[in-house]
């Protein structure tokens, strides 16, 4: 027996590549997969695959808004066995979401039993809901048996899929859209339709309309949950404009009288993708540790509707300030970041602006149109093709039956005797006998003849430009018929209010007034003392310690402290310690670093201004409302290079420079080498962060001191027999950035000679 050769042993192919070069051919297919395949919603339809499989997948289950439900647990299963390999549990949660009306703004899917709810509770298993789909989503769909659009084989080309919806309606920017790719992020609010509506008929009328035009149309978003967008309109117009921004969302609040002067604040709408429930809990926790000191109890008392219910301490709480209080330290206010990336109509993944996105939309509709219209025009042209052939028939009736009755190939002999086309004699040979009548001739006619008005009104359609946009209005008028502001759907939920104030000030109201004085001592212990005292020869300090500023303050003051490493503190008065013994470190108080010293303090006054001054000689003025911050950390104001310290802080409006005939017009500074430099204040920018301008150039050594004053009411510094002013001082004006001279005879010695 003849032995069988043995198979030659399979060869391995190997590929020789670095292991950076394999990991970037990798990463870069899964980066590329995860943007375009699951993270980034489509432009034209606002859609994310996912979204775009379960919607399609229930509408070949002919789960119409007009027909009944059926189980989610079979949609699931048609989704992720003919479109979407993915698992059951992501597919249904993107099911459920699309389902609630508090997380989509015009719901895809209507779901019958458990869907979840504003608290955060989970919807219930997918084989006890059912679902169906709603006008809306249907709308989206509209005209996805014409042609429309492309469709492509699904993962195992069984079935086909549509690459992109036909979308009558604008859900991208009606329903939103969020999600998380590599190296980039979307994150779309959704809006009212109408008003998109009004800014799409716009757009077609105006087609470089600005975007600060469409803002007049779109005033902003429009959340489910409803509540009050309280941001100013240039923030609003530039965030569109860029197609990037963030803008602050407040829940909506108000006062309930329950009765003898005693009040109840009633929170009725809450922020966009708050859950209430954690919202509740946050709050409970915050007055468990005192932070909330106004606020004496808050409570549930939700149905469909949401319900919050705050009671103030005392009837004495302001409740428009106990409301910025929780405001600031709760998810009551939020804010929503906007980033309108998304994939255009090529599939490459670009950030647009407002009129982008609507532009894109716009293009969509028109490309949508003309292939509907085409489809149309090519079943039309068939028809009339079969009808011709059937009225030829109609006007040889016997002879056509006698080539059908004696021939033994009638449709060749058909063809042949008419001039009838493959498609006419096929028509033909498949009528049936009734047809024959003479009701039906006349019938054939009149639709011949509607049919060739129809086909002569697309083709003028698909000729003409101003005709297609025409038709595109119509169609979004009637869009906003369906969906618009009259409609219950469609009214506007979200508020649009006025921003609040850029800094607002804890809450003092429960505070007590009353004077103290602050007492700062030089190596950094702070305390306080009751009442406004100017003699303060009997306190005592540390071995080696002194007094370094005294301060006349209120109880409900906030002290601004300003450090030598640029940065500015704040401290409520009524929390320093208070008392007999030497006070507090003020380490302790703020995060002031071991290499840094006070060295100025202040009442904090909203209109007051600073002229902050590095030892370099560069400074800029600096608005203490624009420099407050009430954290430890402080706020980095004067930004200094290596080895460089900040040395002044010099308030504007000073009462002596007030009682002096005005405001101050003139900055005087003073170098380590004792050359004195005057020049105008208008000379130094107004900002509130930076290293500033130079004021003054040294070659050795750097500033020493500075003020701000006024040039008629002369410069004064202090001296050893009190406090000495000069108002001959023409020799040291100059402009800023120039080196100085020396200064008048008699000046002071001292390091500091303004400050003392």
């Amino acid at each position: 027996m003849a032995k069988t050769p043995a198979a030659p042993a399979p060869q391995e192919t190997i590929r020789e590549t670095s292991l950076d070069v394999a990991l970037g051919e990798r990463y870069l297919a899964y980066a590329m997969s995860t943007i375009v395949s699951r993270s980034l919603p489509d432009v034209r339809d606002g859609l994310k695959p996912v979204h775009r499989r379960l919607l399609f997948a229930m509408r070949q289950l002919g789960l119409d808004p007009a027909s009944g439900f059926k189980k989610c647990a079979r949609v699931v299963g048609d989704v992720i066995g003919k479109y979407h390999p993915h698992g059951d549990v992501a597919v249904y949660e993107a099911m459920v979401r699309l389902a609630q009306d508090f997380a989509v703004r015009y719901p895809l899917v209507e779901g019958q039993g458990n869907f979840g709810n504003i608290d955060g509770d989970n919807a219930a298993a997918m084989r006890y809901t059912e679902a169906r789909l709603t006008p809306f989503a249907k709308a989206l769909m509209d005209g996805l048996n014409e042609d429309a659009v492309d469709f492509r084989a699904t993962y195992d080309g069984e079935e086909n899929e549509p690459i992109v919806m036909p979308a009558a309606v604008p859900n991208l920017l009606a329903n939103g859209s969020s999600g998380i790719a590599v190296g980039m992020a979307t994150n779309i609010p959704p809006h009212n339709v109408g008003e998109i509506c009004d800014a799409l008929l716009h757009l077609i009328k105006t087609p470089k309309a600005q975007i600060s035009t469409l803002i007049d149309y779109v005033r902003g978003p429009d959340f489910p949950t409803g509540g009050v967008l309280v941001e100013n309109r240039e923030t609003i117009v530039e965030a569109y404009r860029t197609g990037r921004g963030s803008m602050r969302v407040r829940a909506k609040w108000a006062v309930e009288d329950t009765g003898r002067g005693t009040y109840q604040i009633v929170v009725t709408e809450i922020p966009y993708q708050v859950q209430k429930a954690k919202l509740i809990e946050n709050i409970a926790a915050l007055m468990s540790e005192k932070k909330l000191p106004f606020l004496d109890d808050v409570r549930d008392e939700s149905t469909e509707e949401v319900r919050m219910i705050l009671v103030p301490k005392a009837r004495t709480v302001d409740a428009e300030q106990l409301m910025e209080q929780l405001f600031r330290q709760t998810d009551l206010e939020t804010r929503f970041g906007l980033n309108m990336n998304v994939l255009d109509a090529d599939g490459i993944p670009k950030v647009m602006d407002l009129r982008g996105v609507l532009q894109a939309f716009l293009d969509h509709r028109r490309v949508v149109l003309q292939r509907r219209s085409n489809n149309r025009l090519n079943e039309i042209n068939h028809r009339l093709e079969i009808l011709e052939g059937y009225l030829i028939c109609y006007l040889n009736l016997d002879e056509v039956i006698r080539i059908i009755r004696f021939e033994d190939e009638p449709k060749a002999e058909l063809m042949k005797t008419f001039k009838l086309t493959d498609v006419q004699a096929d028509a033909i040979l498949n009528m049936r006998l009734r047809s024959l009548r003479k009701l039906e001739e006349m019938e054939i006619k009149g639709e011949h003849k509607e049919l060739s008005a129809e086909k002569k009104d697309l083709a003028a359609l698909l000729k003409s430009e101003d005709l297609q946009w025409q038709r595109i209005a119509d169609q979004i008028k009637e869009t906003k018929t369906q969906f618009g502001q009259k409609t219950a759907l469609g009214k506007r939920r979200t508020e649009v209010g006025e921003a609040p104030t850029a800094v607002v000030v804890p809450i003092e109201s429960m505070v007590e007034k009353e004077p103290l004085t602050v007492v700062l001592s030089a190596k950094g212990w702070i305390r306080t003392m009751k009442g406004h005292r100017d003699d303060l020869s009997d306190q005592k300090f540390k071995e080696g310690d002194e007094l370094l500023v005294a301060l006349k303050a209120q109880s409900t003051d906030k002290i601004l402290l300003f450090g030598s490493d640029g940065r500015f503190y704040a401290l409520a008065a009524d929390r320093l310690p208070a008392g007999r013994g030497f006070g507090e470190p003020i380490r302790l108080l703020i995060d002031l670093p071991n290499d840094a010293d006070i060295i100025g303090v202040f009442v904090f006054d909203r209109e007051q201004k600073y002229l902050v001054v590095s030892t370099a000689g560069r400074g800029f003025i600096a608005p203490a409302e624009q420099i407050f911050a009430q954290t430890k950390a402080g706020k980095q104001v004067l930004n200094l290079a290596d080895g460089e310290k900040a040395v002044i802080a010099a308030p504007l409006n000073s009462p002596a420079d007030l009682t002096a005939g005005g405001p101050p017009d003139s900055v005087a500074i003073i170098g380590d080498n004792r050359k004195l430099l005057i020049f105008p204040l208008s000379e130094v920018p107004e900002m509130s962060r930076g290293r500033g301008v130079i004021l003054q150039r040294y070659k050795d050594g750097g500033a020493a001191d500075a003020k701000v004053f006024r040039l008629k009411a002369g410069l004064s510094w202090r001296s050893g027999n009190g406090e000495r002013v000069e108002t001959a001082l023409r020799e040291w004006v100059g402009e800023r950035s120039q080196a100085g001279r020396l200064p008048p005879r008699g000046f002071s010695t001292k390091a500091r000679p303004f400050s003392g």
